[in-house]
């Protein structure tokens, strides 16, 4: 069996979904094989490029800071905790983050990889969009495709929007993939009576036949809903942020499950089993 948790929207609280899986680990005695996160990772390395909705959050808690304070510059207890734990984590881009930062470094990546390290650890690989990457263990594998930033109608070339050269790279892949396990996402696809979301999601729902996707970005709550190709369950995953009493909620922590050709989803009652609460998590 091969077992992935699924994340949305950390916001620069890069420590905390490692630190809520090796508690899940210990708990339950199920091994993780790789940590997903579905965008809004919060990755800036400096305060000069962050946008304005970080910095506001960010006057008000630190947490947003966190890939900044904890993820640039090599941290010996934090190297020690992620090297024993030795689970990478895999991100798409979502609109908050340092696109010129990124785009350095997946400028000057190994072509022949699907995806480029961005941190000083070296644990948190961000996946290049179009290019699909099968996860192994010794027991099964799953494959899964990343599409990051969002969807624009009006088509502006902001870095936050999805890029021509990403666009061409998913178009290229439509003409030869096959089908997959999983699509991970930042925008959730274009709906097409009120015209939010991304098209080029739409367009990736419509190529392939994805057992699951995943995304964040919108604020709605955690749910579950079958996509419009008719074949696709699509799963909204809560945004992993601490509720006005400072605690976790259900649907911001997701188990999927690969047992052969089965694949199946539990979202994990963090209020209940984890109890992290927002002043206490970095030091448990």
């Amino acid at each position: 069996m091969l077992r992935l948790a699924i994340f949305a929207d950390i916001h620069g609280k890069f420590l905390l979904p490692f630190k809520l899986v090796d508690y899940y680990q210990a708990l339950t005695g199920q091994a993780i094989d790789a940590i997903i996160q579905c965008g809004d990772m919060g990755v800036f390395p400096e305060k000069n490029n962050m946008d304005k909705a970080t910095l506001r959050h960010a006057r008000h808690d630190r947490d947003e800071l966190g890939f900044m304070d904890n993820f640039v510059k090599m941290d010996s207890d934090i190297a020690k905790f992620l090297n024993t734990l030795n689970i990478p984590m895999y991100a798409v881009r979502g609109n908050h983050e340092d696109h010129d930062f990124l785009d350095n470094l997946e400028n000057n990546s190994d072509k022949n990889l699907p995806y480029f390290h961005i941190d000083c650890y070296q644990k948190i690989r961000v996946l290049k969009t179009g290019f699909p990457l099968i996860l192994t263990n010794d027991a099964d594998s799953i494959s899964l495709l990343g599409i990051g930033r969002i969807g624009d109608r009006k088509g502006r070339e902001h870095k936050t929007f999805i890029q021509n050269y990403e666009r061409e790279q998913l178009k290229k892949l439509y003409k030869t993939c096959g089908d997959m396990d999983i699509l991970i996402t930042h925008d959730k696809p274009i709906e097409s009576i009120r015209g939010y979301g991304s098209s080029d999601v739409a367009d990736a729902l419509d190529n392939i036949a994805f057992c699951y996707h995943f995304y964040g970005h919108t604020g709605e709550p955690y749910h579950e809903t079958l996509a419009d190709n008719g074949i696709t369950q699509s799963v909204k995953i809560k945004e992993l942020e601490f509720n006005q009493k400072g605690k976790l909620e259900t649907g911001s922590m997701i188990i999927l499950e690969k047992d052969k050709d089965n694949i199946s989803i539990k979202s994990v009652p963090l209020f209940d089993i984890i109890h992290f609460d927002k002043e206490s998590w970095r030091y448990v």
